[in-house]
C-alpha cells in the first residue's frame, strides 16, 4: 500500500509539472535550405502582430537576405559571449531568456553543440531548461540530426553526422511540423545562392545535394513527422485501452558496432509503437570485468549511454547461458518483442551454440513473445 500511495503522489506531481511546462514546437526538414528558419520568423512576426510577447533567443539566418529581413521589428535577446581558444564566440543566453520570461522564444539549430564551458553540453538541453521554466519554445532541426536515424543517414549521404539529438526530444514536442520541398525546388534554391555562398554551390551539388539523396532524406522526414502525429493521436485519443501494450527488448553483446545498430533500430520500433523498451546485456563469466578488454568495456558503457539517451531502460545480468538470461528478463519485464542481430552476429551465434536455443523459441512461442532479427 505505501508504494501505491507514493506512485499516486508522484503521478500527481508529474501532472502538475507537465501543466506548468512550456509548449514545444519543432520545425523539421530534410536538409539545410528548406526554409525552417524562414518559417519560424514568419510565425514570430504573426505572433507579435497578435500581441504575443515573442522574442528571439537564437537565430541563424546565414545571411540569407529574405530570411534576415524577417528579423525586422522582432525583439532579440542578446547572446552570451564567451572566449574559446582565443576567439570571442556567441551562444544562447539561457538565463537571460528565463529572467525575461517571454511567452514564446525562438531557438534555432536544436542539435547545436555548445561551446566548452557552457552549463549544458547541447542546445536541446538548454531548450529543456527553458521549457521547464514555463516558457514556450519554437525550434528547428534537420532529419539527419535524429539519433536513431544516424546510420540510415550515413548510408544515404556517406556522412557521419556528429551533432545529434535524442529521439526523446522530438517525442516531448507538442507539435512537429515538416517543412517540405521537392528535390528540384531545393536544388534550384541552391543554384540561386539562397542556401550557400557561390564558391560552395558546385561542391554541394556533387555531394549532399544530389536528387536521389534528397529524395531519401525527404522520405525519412515525412515518415518521422507522420510517426510523431500518430503518437500524439494515440496518446491524446486512446482507442482501446485494453489492447496489449508493446514492450521491446534489445539484446546486445559487447560488440560495439553491432550493439549500436540493434539499439538504434529497436529505438525506432519502440518510437513507432510509442512503447516502453529495454536494452539487455547478458554478461557471461568470460566477460567479467577482469577478463574483458578496456576498449570493450568503454564500448559497452557508450552503448548503455546511447540506449539511455534514446529512452531505454538498461538491464545488465550475469548468466553463462545467454538464452536462459534472455528468457528470464523477458518474462520479468513482460516483454512482447525481443530484438536481436541477424544470424552472422556474435550474440545470435552464441545463442545458436547453446542447447537451450529450442527452449528459448518454445518459451517465446508459449508466452506470445515475438522475436525480431534485425539486419
Amino acid at each position: 500500500m505505501p508504494d501505491e500511495k507514493e506512485n499516486n503522489v508522484q503521478h500527481f506531481l508529474d501532472l502538475i509539472k507537465k501543466s506548468r511546462r512550456g509548449k514545444f514546437k519543432i520545425y523539421i526538414g530534410m536538409s539545410a535550405g528548406v526554409g525552417k528558419t524562414f518559417r519560424m520568423l514568419q510565425e514570430a512576426q504573426t505572433l507579435l502582430r497578435n500581441g504575443v510577447d515573442v522574442k528571439i533567443g537564437y537565430i541563424e539566418t546565414h545571411n540569407r537576405i529574405e530570411t534576415h529581413a524577417l528579423l525586422d521589428g522582432l525583439p532579440v535577446i542578446p547572446r552570451r559571449k564567451l572566449f574559446y581558444k582565443g576567439k570571442e564566440l556567441e551562444e544562447l543566453d539561457v538565463q537571460a531568456v528565463i529572467n525575461l520570461r517571454p511567452e514564446v522564444v525562438i531557438v534555432d539549430e536544436l542539435a547545436h553543440t555548445n561551446i566548452e564551458g557552457s552549463k549544458n553540453e547541447k542546445r536541446w538541453q538548454d531548450v529543456m531548461e527553458i521549457l521547464d521554466a514555463g516558457i514556450n519554445v519554437i525550434s528547428a532541426v534537420n532529419i539527419q540530426h535524429i539519433e536513431s536515424l544516424n546510420e540510415e543517414v550515413k548510408d544515404i549521404t556517406g556522412i557521419d553526422v556528429a551533432e545529434r539529438i535524442p529521439d526523446s526530444v522530438l517525442q516531448q514536442a507538442d507539435e512537429v511540423v515538416n517543412i517540405d520541398l521537392t528535390a528540384d525546388e531545393l536544388i534550384t534554391r541552391l543554384r540561386e545562392g539562397k542556401i550557400y555562398v557561390p564558391d560552395k554551390i558546385e561542391i554541394a551539388l556533387k555531394n549532399f545535394f544530389q536528387s536521389e539523396k534528397i529524395l531519401q532524406l525527404r522520405e525519412l522526414a515525412l515518415k518521422e513527422v507522420a510517426s510523431q502525429v500518430e503518437r500524439k493521436i494515440e496518446t491524446e485519443l486512446p482507442r482501446n485501452t485494453h489492447l496489449k501494450q508493446e514492450r521491446f527488448m534489445a539484446c546486445i553483446s559487447s560488440n560495439y558496432e553491432i550493439a549500436k545498430t540493434v539499439i538504434r533500430k529497436t529505438a525506432r520500433l519502440a518510437s513507432y509503437y510509442n512503447a516502453k523498451w529495454f536494452v539487455l546485456y547478458v554478461q557471461t563469466s568470460k566477460e567479467d570485468g577482469d577478463k574483458i578488454g578496456l576498449a570493450a568495456q568503454r564500448h559497452l558503457i557508450n552503448n548503455f549511454k546511447l540506449a539511455t539517451e534514446l529512452g531505454a531502460e538498461v538491464i545488465k545480468t550475469k548468466q553463462n547461458n545467454i538464452a536462459r538470461g534472455i528468457i528470464e528478463k523477458a518474462e520479468e519485464k513482460n516483454i512482447t518483442t525481443i530484438c536481436i542481430g541477424k544470424p552472422h552476429l556474435n550474440l545470435f551465434n552464441v545463442i545458436l551454440s547453446t542447447a537451450v536455443f529450442n527452449q528459448l523459441l518454445n518459451k517465446l512461442s508459449a508466452s506470445d513473445i515475438d522475436i525480431v532479427i534485425l539486419s
